[in-house]
């Protein structure tokens, strides 16, 4: 790992060969089986769907965050453009595939750093037709028991754009670390034993309806800085409804239920851990 975030992917690799590295990283702590299924798709019938029911070029896939092997799944995959998500704000912050790796375990960030190049999806799927969109937008990691409150960052997508719910697991789920910088934890679990599974649901593509609006300037006015009071009560009935939408999906792909902590309770009680 260290030797490609290191060199390798500084080099102008094909996307192929890069891909076939991050299988190759998985590989070596024992991460090689993967089941992958579609919601209300049947086992062994993957080939007969139809390319639209997968995330292509021009999609977003909106993910749960439970490990800092889920980018690295999502790269060697769909090789998306990541982006951070943060809490109350409709802007989300394009990473590396190293930011979102580190992000994974990182403290709570209920902010971004001062200049750092905030945008929205509608701007990045302009700038990256031929990429994949990739969203945490739960802007922090979990145990996999249970889906956050999610960011409006993904209502910035624009109309008739494709949005994927997925959801990852794991088997053991051991490898799950949430509790910030727990990276001796994680790496003991991950290399202590010698097969890890991933299993991957991707639900059906989700909308925004035509009419619902989505702001695509900071100076409109719905996002034009962040409010650590703002408690998301100025969404419309239909955003709100979207997001409820994705969240459930989650849910029921990671069979896990939505609840009602947020980052800020998470902050509160990885304190309380550590203390």
């Amino acid at each position: 790992m260290a030797t490609y975030f290191a060199a390798l992917q500084y080099l102008p690799l094909p996307t192929v060969a890069r891909k076939l590295l991050l299988f190759l990283m998985m590989g070596i702590p024992g991460i090689w089986w993967v089941d992958l299924q579609l919601d209300g798709v049947k086992r062994g019938s993957l080939s007969q769907q139809p390319p639209s029911r997968v995330p292509q070029a021009g999609s977003v896939i909106a993910v749960n965050y439970t490990s800092p092997v889920d980018a690295i799944y999502l790269s060697a995959i769909f090789d998306p453009v990541f982006t951070i998500s943060y809490p109350n704000s409709r802007k989300v912050q394009r990473v590396s595939l190293f930011r979102a790796v580190v992000h994974a375990l990182s403290p709570a960030q209920f902010a971004p750093a001062p200049k750092s190049g905030l945008t929205d999806l509608r701007a990045l799927l302009r700038a990256h037709p031929g990429r994949v969109i990739a969203v945490f937008p739960e802007c922090g990691t979990t145990n996999g028991k249970g889906i956050l409150p999610l960011s409006p960052s993904l209502l910035t997508t624009p109309s008739r754009t494709k949005i994927f719910p997925v959801s990852m697991r794991y088997t053991p789920p051991d490898v799950t670390t949430p509790v910030p910088g727990a990276w001796l934890a994680f790496l003991w679990k991950l290399l202590s034993r010698p097969t890890h599974c991933i299993h991957i649901r991707i639900a059906e593509c989700t909308e925004i309806p035509t009419g619902v609006p989505t702001p695509v300037e900071e100076a409109s006015g719905r996002d034009s800085g962040y409010d650590d009071d703002d408690d998301g009560s100025d969404l419309e009935p239909g955003e709100q409804q979207l997001l409820d939408q994705v969240a459930d999906a989650l849910a029921r792909l990671g069979r896990n239920k939505r609840v009602g902590l947020t980052l800020r309770d998470k902050h509160a009680f990885t304190g309380a851990w550590k203390g």
